[in-house]
C-alpha cells in the first residue's frame, strides 16, 4: 500500500488489518471513550479502511510520526499497546522518605527562626540541607511531603491542622 508525499510515493512500513472483533472494539472505543484513545481508535480504523497516512493526518490533525507510531506500536503490541500509552520506564529516586520525611515534619511542626512568623518552604528545604539530612532538595520536594502528611507549617504545637468553626447544619428559624 503506498501513501503520497509531497514528491513521491512511499511504501507503508507498517499495514494495520483489523480483525472483526478488533474493528468492533475499536468502534465500541470511539462511541464510549475520551481524550486520546478515541483518536488512535480512528486512526487505526482509517488506517484499515485503506486511508493513506496524509488523510488521517488531515482528518484527525495530527502529525505524520503520530500516525506512523500507532502503525507501528499495533504492529509490535496489538491493539492494546496501540491504544494505551506505554508506562514510563524511568525509576524515580525519592529525595525525602523515612527518617529524612520524619525530621522535616519535626522541623516544619517546630519553632520558626528568630524573624520570622512561621516556615516557608524555602526556609525549611535550606535547613534540610544545613543539617546535613540531605545533600540538595527543592522547595516543592518539601511541599510535596508536607502535603501528604497534611503538615501544616507549624501553625499548631502538634503539627495538626486548626479545626475551623462548621456552621451548624439545620437554619435557625425565627419567630414572626
Amino acid at each position: 500500500m503506498f501513501r503520497t508525499g509531497e514528491d513521491r510515493p512511499v511504501r507503508q512500513k507498517h499495514l494495520v488489518c483489523l480483525t472483526e472483533s478488533e474493528r468492533q472494539e475499536l468502534e465500541l472505543v470511539c462511541r464510549q471513550a475520551k481524550g486520546l484513545m478515541v483518536k488512535r481508535a480512528y486512526i487505526l480504523l482509517k488506517a484499515d479502511q485503506g486511508w493513506s497516512d496524509a488523510q488521517i493526518q488531515e482528518a484527525y490533525g495530527v502529525g505524520h510520526s503520530t500516525v506512523e507510531r500507532i502503525r507501528q506500536r499495533y504492529a509490535t503490541s496489538g491493539l492494546n499497546g496501540a491504544l494505551n500509552r506505554k508506562p514510563s520506564q524511568r525509576v524515580y529516586r525519592k529525595k525525602i522518605e523515612g527518617e529524612e520525611e520524619a525530621y522535616l515534619i519535626a522541623l516544619a511542626c517546630s519553632e520558626p527562626p528568630e524573624g520570622r512568623a512561621s516556615w516557608t518552604l524555602r526556609l525549611l528545604a535550606d535547613k534540610l540541607v544545613e543539617l546535613k539530612y540531605v545533600e540538595s532538595v527543592s522547595y516543592e520536594t518539601v511541599r510535596h511531603v508536607l502535603k501528604k502528611t497534611s503538615s501544616s507549617l507549624g501553625k499548631t504545637k502538634n503539627g495538626a491542622s486548626r479545626q475551623s468553626k462548621t456552621p451548624a447544619l439545620s437554619a435557625r428559624w425565627k419567630k414572626f
